[in-house]
């Protein structure tokens, strides 16, 4: 097992060694302790080292420090007698052993003194439970109380102690559970996945900034829907975001149903998963239909419709951000344009499309347009293969005819030729809603292909379009 853990990078077993002098120089044991050893396990790459000493750790880490080279600053956060030093492009966080126990109406614990046993106990997982020994005698010795090792190797997710113990104490591990399961694409074990059913509501008592940073990491997962079936099946999606399980179910009616808008939805994250890892862009996957519930109807002549669901969806889009406690600014921006166009390109593959309906996507995405087309193949679900082929390639002609018309008019991120303070010199106008209209007639003849998108043919539309309508006399 010492091969296993340590001889993945030299430079990481030098400081493992220094740690062990370091240990004799203190007089107490240390070990390496949670994901650390479960991702070394797991030969996956880990940028955060755990070390439990069994006694004080910012002493450790302040006799440690002077072995590092070069000497690095120690962070001390002595309220929490924790210390961390940033070395090797790793943060490693330095702690005493420790118990812990809990009120039933906070997550935050009664900390006292313990063993490296207390400190096991207290652990979420059998697989951050593991410890590996930094000390002479047994250096490199893997200690296991709870088959962590076993629960590795068979994928399993799993609590060292009762579930309701581990989830009452703190709930925020229901969603570690799910997040590392969609992460690691591990399995939760029956009973420990029985316990985050039973004890859910108890994510109540957890900060909405908490909740929301394990949502991020399910997001950002290789397959999210793996995360948000596990979310639904055990309740606490319905508590985090119900906009997204009301789109489950199909009504029929007249015999005639509708997708499940919930798996379609994860069925685009996991599409667009494939080809991005911006979490915004999945955010927008995982929005695209919200509005969904809330505008259907069902026609006797077209069948279920959902019309209006971009513009709505658009509109829900920063009360979720909101309530979420995610950033408001132009982060929610861009999701909220990228749910409010997800239907144009699709209307672009229409025979006979104008260069205008192309200019104003062009301008209305901006810089994002190649996001939002991202967005719209990840979109097409299907299960009829020649539906999707064909769909595939009607956003092939679309994409053509974006460049097409992009290469002549460069519209991204545009701004016409004319600004407002222009029109307020060449009419003597002070600021007022004349001047916005001006602008606005440049704009849309430009886009609608009437006018050419240079500085001399705007100005002399601009005089013409004032005199013509005699906008002066109305100053």
């Amino acid at each position: 097992m010492q091969d296993v853990v340590f001889n993945i990078k030299t430079k990481e077993r030098e400081i493992f060694e220094l740690m062990q002098l370091t240990a004799e120089e203190v007089g107490y044991p240390v070990y390496l302790v949670g994901g650390y050893v479960r991702d070394r396990l797991l030969a996956r790459k880990s940028m955060d080292m755990d070390v439990v000493c069994l006694g004080s750790g910012i002493e450790f880490a302040k006799a440690l420090s002077y072995r590092l080279k070069p000497i690095p600053q120690v962070c001390f956060y002595s309220r929490f007698g924790t210390a961390m030093i940033r070395h090797m492009n790793m943060e490693i966080e330095f702690v005493g052993a420790r118990k812990e126990s809990y009120s039933f109406d906070s997550r935050k614990p009664f900390v006292e003194e313990g063993s490296l046993e207390d400190d096991q106990d207290r652990r979420d997982f059998t697989i951050n439970a593991l410890a590996v020994s930094l000390n002479k005698e047994n250096f490199g010795e893997l200690i296991d109380p709870f088959d962590g090792l076993r629960d590795l190797e068979h994928k399993i997710i799993r609590t060292p102690l009762e579930p309701g113990k581990t989830f009452s104490d703190d709930p925020l591990r229901m969603m570690r559970a799910i997040r590392f399961s969609s992460q690691l694409d591990f399995e939760i074990e029956d009973i420990t996945l029985q316990g985050i059913i039973k004890y859910k509501n108890r994510l109540n008592i957890v900060s909405k900034e908490r909740i929301t940073a394990e949502l991020n990491k399910i997001i950002r997962s290789p397959r999210p829907s793996k995360g948000f079936k596990l979310l639904e099946e055990t309740g606490l999606l319905k508590l985090i975001l119900p906009e997204i399980v009301a789109l489950k179910g199909v009504d029929i009616r007249n015999g005639i149903g509708h997708k499940d808008n919930f798996y379609h939805t994860l069925e685009v994250v996991d599409n667009i998963s494939r080809y991005t890892t911006n979490l915004w862009l999945r955010w927008a996957a995982l929005l695209h239909d919200v509005a969904k519930p809330p505008t259907k109807r069902f026609d006797d002549k077209a069948g279920w419709t959902f019309h209006g669901h971009e513009a709505l969806g658009a509109i829900m889009v920063p009360k979720i951000f909101r309530r979420l406690r995610l950033p408001l600014d132009d982060k929610m921006k861009y999701v909220q344009k990228l749910v409010r166009l997800h239907l144009r390109p699709i209307s672009l593959t229409k025979d006979n499309i104008t260069d205008s309906a192309v200019r104003r996507l062009l301008f209305e995405a901006g810089n994002d347009i190649d996001d939002l087309m991202t967005l719209c193949r990840a979109d097409i679900t299907s299960k009829n293969k020649n539906k999707v082929e064909r769909y595939l390639e009607n956003y092939k002609f679309v994409q053509q005819r974006l460049e097409e018309v992009e290469a002549l008019d460069s519209l991204r991120n545009w701004e016409p030729p004319i600004s407002g303070d222009m029109i307020m010199s060449t009419f003597q106008l002070a600021p007022s809603p004349l001047v916005g209209e001006i602008k606005t007639a440049i704009r849309e003849a430009i886009l609608d292909g009437q006018l050419a998108n240079n500085f001399d043919d705007a100005k002399s539309f601009m005089i013409e379009y004032v005199a013509k309508n005699n906008l002066l006399g109305e100053a």
